[in-house]
């Protein structure tokens, strides 16, 4: 069934994305605009399941299917599209080509490297695993219980997408591990077609592509919202930059990938917003006209997403944090008020990984590196940015011009990301969870890298260089200084994270996975989310499993074994997380208590900190 989720994965992004853009003026390369209508569906899936879920149709996968062929289908039927058209090769095609090849490196490196291990790396995967379980099985995003980390009140967007996949691909583990990596690979071809429209470069655009999938900072294959979320963000620049070149009805366009963007991770978007106002402040001022579209398909994408966060996050930023900073500042003025209070949520060391970062930390790429948000950009990357920046700088009086305005924008936004990963190193008063800033700087560090490059090989004959030279040495030295760095990186073997006490009790749990079939339920007096990362069932979201993991571990055997056999569960499991929530000795006692009971219980695998029993 592997293979029928990918190709669903492809119809379900293209049929979306061609029912939205089917409306506009179109690319008239046919390569991209099949290809680009993937990342837009895609980006827009978020969107799209919400406000189906929000009426009451089930995120079921085959009403996803049905609902993303009906306008193809309609099209092919009625003659207005045609699988028959033969797709001319160009020459301009060939730097499709070579994306295209940058893309499937990229997915190779990636996903052998989520595979070389046997276990979901280490703690967001495992706190994905219940919500996308759950999508899959309840095909909502409206929980009634709030035991998910990654839905209600935080946006559903990832889970929901993966539960879909999960419907149809019986390997939570698999579908998880492959589609992420996938994502990850996709943001970077997707991210060449928006640098070809904004640089106005095929070759740039292609050099800018190769820069980013060897930057070390952009992405790895760590499992969680952010893979999906800067994919989006791509895909919106992609349509900003259709809007203003094809067609104003790419604005409903980008509205949806917008508003999907904001309904799949909920602090990226505000960085989105700032890159956003960036981009439109200068294309305003170096155009001297308002363009009221342009506006309206970013505010618009926002103003879409509150059909969640109305209903979800009320009051939930007034309960937390924010409401403390609320009462402390009751009496600032205004402006004051919303400064402190952002201030209060968003401290300059927020974020799990934020920390000050050192010259060396950022110039030298290293092969052991942060799993979720890796760090550095590599030497040589690193002086094409300041050759970049110092090309830009020199043409300061032109950089308002209609053909150089991208110059600046570049500029900006490289300045807005490095001053957002650097909250600690400047002290700068406020940070939106800072070292998630490295994902994004690696977008315009590589459009800036590609201007530096080319500001080289302009330059080149003075030095009686050729270009062809100086590119390969460039090119030569990025892959020793960053894309080495990356993919040992990205392939090495992760940590399976701190909600594990061990190597052996994880042992316990990766048997069952390999010697039971997938969804055999499976119980754990504690966190029965790893149970569901390794392809077993829990309903934890049930009431009476709630309810019973309350009182399971003290009941007596006979209503343990009754309460196990009336919910249909198998086996159940004791590890090294029974000890620390319980204590060694209580654990021990439980254990040797349910060895005994051979007529309740049959004991099936051992390690020295799990303990498998088959339920009689």
């Amino acid at each position: 069934m592997n293979l029928l989720t990918i190709l669903l994965f492809f119809v379900y992004s293209w049929g979306f994305g061609h029912s939205i853009t089917r409306f506009f003026k179109q690319c008239e390369n046919a390569l991209e605009r099949h290809i680009m209508n993937i990342g837009i569906g895609l980006a827009s899936i978020p969107f799209f399941g919400v406000l189906i879920n929000i009426i009451g149709i089930p995120l079921d996968w085959r009403i996803i299917l049905v609902l993303s062929l009906i306008l193809p289908l309609y099209d092919l039927f009625t003659g207005k599209f045609s699988f028959q058209k033969k797709l001319k090769f160009k020459k301009s095609d060939l730097f499709i080509v070579f994306a295209l090849i940058i893309f499937l490196a990229s997915l190779y490196i990636y996903a052998s490297g989520a595979f070389k291990y046997p276990w979901l790396e280490d703690d967001d995967s495992w706190n994905h695993a219940p919500g996308i379980k759950y999508v899959s099985i309840e095909k909502n995003v409206f929980p009634q219980n709030e035991v998910f980390m990654y839905l209600s009140p935080y946006p559903p967007g990832y889970d929901m997408l993966f539960g879909i996949l999960h419907q149809t691909s019986s390997s939570l583990y698999w579908t998880l591990k492959f589609f992420n990596a996938l994502i990850v690979s996709l943001s970077i071809l997707f991210f060449y077609f928006f640098a070809k429209k904004f640089l106005d470069s095929r070759e740039k655009a292609l050099f800018a592509t190769f820069i980013l999938a060897s930057l070390p900072s952009f992405l790895s294959h760590f499992i969680w919202a952010h893979s999906l979320v800067i994919l989006q963000f791509i895909v919106s620049l992609y349509c900003l930059e259709m809007l203003l070149a094809e067609d104003k009805k790419w604005m409903y366009a980008t509205m949806l990938v917008i508003a999907g963007a904001c309904l799949t991770q909920p602090t990226q978007p505000i960085k989105f917003a700032f890159m956003y106002a960036i981009y439109f402040v200068v294309k305003w001022i170096s155009s001297k006209k308002f363009n009221l579209n342009l506006a309206l398909s970013i505010i618009g994408g926002y103003f879409l997403s509150i059909i969640w966060y109305f209903n979800h996050w009320k009051g939930v930023f007034l309960q937390s944090s924010g409401g403390s900073a609320l009462s402390q500042v009751s009496n600032a003025g205004f402006f004051s008020k919303i400064f402190t209070l952002f201030q209060k949520a968003f401290p300059p060391n927020s974020g799990s990984a934020t920390r000050p970062y050192t010259f060396n930390d950022i110039v030298f790429a290293q092969a052991q590196n942060m799993i979720n948000n890796p760090i550095g950009i590599g030497v040589v990357i690193s002086i094409l940015l300041v050759v970049g920046a110092l090309f830009v700088a020199f043409r300061y009086k032109k950089l308002l011009d209609k053909n150089n305005n991208y110059l600046l924008i570049i500029l900006l936004w490289s300045l807005f990301a490095f001053l957002g990963f650097n909250t600690m190193t400047f002290n700068i008063p406020f940070g939106l969870y800072s070292f998630r800033f490295w994902m994004l700087f690696a977008i315009p560090a590589s459009l800036l890298a590609a201007e530096g490059t080319w500001w080289l090989m302009v330059n080149s004959k003075k030095f009686h260089v050729p270009k062809i030279a100086l590119l390969t040495v460039i090119i030569i030295g990025v892959l020793f200084t960053s894309s080495y760095q990356k993919y040992a990186v990205n392939t090495a073997t992760w940590p399976f994270g701190i909600g594990w006490t061990s190597q052996d009790e994880l042992q316990g749990y990766y048997w069952l996975q390999q010697n039971l079939p997938i969804d055999t339920k499976v119980f754990a007096f504690t966190e029965n989310r790893f149970v569901i990362g390794y392809d077993m069932y829990s309903c934890v979201w049930c009431n009476e499993v709630i309810d019973y993991e309350k009182v399971a571990f003290n009941d007596s055997l006979l209503n343990l074994h009754s309460w196990l056999k009336n919910n249909g569960y198998q086996y159940i499991i004791i590890g090294g997380r029974d000890v620390n929530k319980f204590g060694l000795n209580e654990t021990n006692s439980k254990l040797q208590a349910i060895a005994s009971s051979t007529q309740y219980f049959k004991a099936i695998y051992t390690t020295k900190a799990a303990f498998v029993f088959q339920v009689e």
